[in-house]
């Protein structure tokens, strides 16, 4: 007969939800690629002892104007990429902003959500992947409701507050460096082996995103300039979710 203290605990139900944009900066910042699959299992893998619920992406679209098209499809393409690979995808229509940019905040969406879910799918566990502070006072609703709440970001980075409105922090450093690393050179273009960028100028502004197996695109339009001379259409710059690391 098998005795009680031998009786293995039950694991823990997981629901991850993703802040897209700031999980993008964040690990450009490292100089690496997000490799999406590599992050679900460091999270809630089959060795995690954790039994995965759902893994839930909150991405913004670029607009759907004429001139945001091509990034439109190719957002498209990778959320595509995303849902035939197991992952529960949340979209939201982007709206032009300055020149070059535009703004798709998710945090509204994954802060409903997060609440909704957990009283629909009741998790152990809600691991957040964001580093956005704004998202403090949602760890804290979720401990209410007696649900341990982690935040997965770069611990290094990561800001007070919502450091401390968590159970638990998962630095996700030592994971970037796993992470291929990025070209410089190549990181305004589409990469060969299923990685597709954006185009950059500077690193704050860059959004890179390891994708496996996803058709890879490379633009190459471009419009006059007032002076008649040529330069390129403006780049994809979506503003960043504030607090980010």
């Amino acid at each position: 007969m098998q005795k009680k203290d031998s009786i293995p605990a039950p694991r823990l139900k997981v629901l991850v939800l993703v802040d897209e944009s700031n999980v993008g900066s964040s690990v450009r910042t490292a100089g690496r690629g997000l490799d999406w699959l590599k992050l679900r299992d460091f999270l809630a893998g089959p060795n995690s002892g954790r039994d995965l619920i759902e893994m839930v992406v909150y991405a913004g679209l670029p607009p759907a104007t004429p001139m945001w098209q091509e990034e439109r499809d190719r957002k498209n393409k990778f959320v595509h990429w995303l849902r035939s690979n197991g992952f529960m995808v949340v979209t939201k229509d982007g709206a032009p902003a300055e020149e070059g940019h535009y703004k798709a905040n998710v945090d509204v969406m994954m802060a409903i959500d997060a609440l909704e879910l957990s009283i629909e799918m009741r998790p152990d566990v809600v691991i957040l992947v964001t580093g956005d502070a704004d998202f403090a006072y949602l760890a804290i609703k979720l401990r209410r409701h007696g649900i341990r709440v982690e935040v997965a970001s770069v611990a290094a980075n990561l800001g007070h507050m919502l450091r401390s409105a968590a159970n638990e922090v998962i630095d996700l450093a030592s994971l970037f460096r796993t992470f291929e690393m990025i070209n410089p050179r190549e990181a305004g273009h589409a990469q060969a082996g299923g990685q597709a960028t954006s185009p950059v100028s500077r690193p704050s502004d860059a959004r890179v995103t390891k994708v496996h197996e996803a058709p890879a695109q490379t633009s190459h339009h471009r419009t006059q300039s007032a002076s008649g001379g040529r330069r390129r259409r403006p780049r994809f710059r979506p503003k960043e979710s504030r607090g980010g690391v």
